[in-house]
């Protein structure tokens, strides 16, 4: 017996390769998948700015990162092999004296916004502005979208799923504006509600995914989009990884000493199998 129902995800027809170089923007969804690239030593960027939850913030870092008047203020920003957006919600904040969306209040009175919600329409709209920023700065990149599955009980459980529902529409309606669709959508929301819908797939808070839960999303976003190399990479990164967090019971011995400079080399001949550069 099958007592859930699962997601069905098709295999990309492209892979991430070890040497990609990856940018994570979006909700802290983005932050906790892309931060679980970069601990495994790939080339990733997550959220440079800081976290961003709607489309149009998301817009912004991507904006910033790579300005369309001069690509060399681009500096420090490697240009991305692949590019995966997470959104979070269709709630903007615009600051009253000039009518723009912020990303940030950075700990303004709150009298000086006003909470805003963009439309279907909107959304996509701002998503088109990303694809198309991004395929000019590589046109062959490879770009992921998915929706959040965190809910936001401070707009009451109708109003998040209100926020949800546009959200996705807005997905659907960018991948309709170009045929062949220029992106994949990932479905992490539709796994966490459809095959993870358990309590106990959730943080004490009810709300976001456990640790058990993002990792199962991780094994199915790895499904999807991993080579057979990047498979290998991870295979033998993962013991290299285990050596270098192992905490000894006696720190100064000299056998643990030596247990770690064999896991250094180990991991210094990985990363030069894999042409991984040092991050400094």
């Amino acid at each position: 017996m099958d007592f859930r129902t699962e997601v069905k995800i098709e295999k990309s027809s492209w892979q991430i390769q070890p040497t990609d170089r990856l940018l994570f923007v979006g909700s802290c969804f983005a932050s906790e998948i892309g931060q679980r690239f970069a601990d495994h030593l790939f080339q990733a960027t997550v959220n440079p700015f800081g976290v961003m939850y709607n489309p149009a913030s998301i817009l912004h870092t991507l904006q910033r990162m790579f300005p369309a008047d001069d690509r060399q203020k681009a500096v420090g920003f490697a240009v991305p092999d692949v590019v995966v957006l997470t959104l979070g919600t269709n709630h903007v904040y615009v600051l009253n004296e000039t009518g723009e969306i912020v990303d940030n209040c950075q700990k303004r009175p709150q009298r000086l916004f006003t909470e805003q919600v963009l439309s279907v329409s909107e959304c996509a709209q701002y998503l088109q502005q990303c694809i198309a920023l991004m395929q000019r700065i590589n046109e062959h990149v490879k770009i992921v979208i998915t929706v959040s599955p965190i809910r936001y009980a401070k707009y009451g459980f109708h109003g998040s799923q209100l926020s949800k529902a546009t959200l996705l529409l807005a997905v659907h309606e960018a991948s309709q504006a170009v045929t062949p669709s220029p992106f994949i959508y990932f479905p992490a929301y539709e796994i966490m509600n459809d095959e993870l819908r358990d309590y106990r797939f959730y943080k004490e808070d009810m709300l976001h995914p456990s640790p058990q839960a993002m990792t199962f999303i991780s094994q199915r976003f790895a499904d999807a989009f991993f080579s057979d190399l990047t498979r290998d990479y991870l295979r033998e990164l993962r013991p290299i990884l285990q050596a270098l967090n192992h905490r000894p019971f006696n720190p100064d011995s000299e056998e643990y000493r030596r247990f770690l400079e064999q896991a250094q080399q180990q991991l210094a001949a990985f990363r030069q199998k894999y042409h991984i550069a040092e991050v400094r």
